[in-house]
């Protein structure tokens, strides 16, 4: 089965873009707007760090400016030569903090990046989601996590 001319000149464009954007940057984020229909929070993820030796990154439930600054925060993290693992606890030093978790079904959340990498889902790059805690410094998992139930998908409990 062949694509259509116009969707396939388009995904062309697409990866040179990317191609370009790896090139100067060694990663990029690639933006996903809330489900309408399916009432999943907006989200973001890394395509870069699988082929610099890393998972690629997870963000879920904020607007896209403060996703692309978690991301490229802990993504330079990385470029320095961290390995974030899961249970960690980064800090920055202009205030936040973020714990990495697993991402247990990359394949349903990273679809550029396995694009990029020609993975199918069920072969998927691996991802580590970075949680954000509330405006009380509070967790997920943490008694009295003031967030909206569904606000912060788990890993896990969503899909795009």
């Amino acid at each position: 089965m062949s694509l259509d001319p116009q969707i396939t000149a388009f995904l062309d464009q697409e990866d040179a873009h990317l191609a370009a954007v790896l090139r100067e940057h060694r990663w990029a984020v690639q933006w996903v707007g809330p489900g309408e229909e399916s009432g999943q929070p907006p989200f973001a993820y890394t395509i870069g760090l699988f082929g610099l030796g890393h998972p690629e990154l997870v963000v879920s439930g904020v607007g896209p400016a403060v996703a692309r600054g978690m991301l490229n925060w802990a993504a330079a993290l990385v470029i320095a030569g961290r390995d974030l693992v899961p249970g960690e606890e980064l800090s920055r030093e202009t205030g936040g903090r973020l714990v990495v978790e697993v991402c247990p079904n990359p394949g349903e959340v990273v679809f550029g990046a396995n694009r990029w990498y020609r993975r199918p889902d069920e072969f998927s790059v691996p991802a580590h989601q970075l949680t954000w805690p509330d405006a009380e410094g509070r967790f997920p998992w943490d008694d009295g996590y003031t967030e909206p139930p569904g606000g912060q998908a788990r890993p896990g409990e969503w899909s795009a």
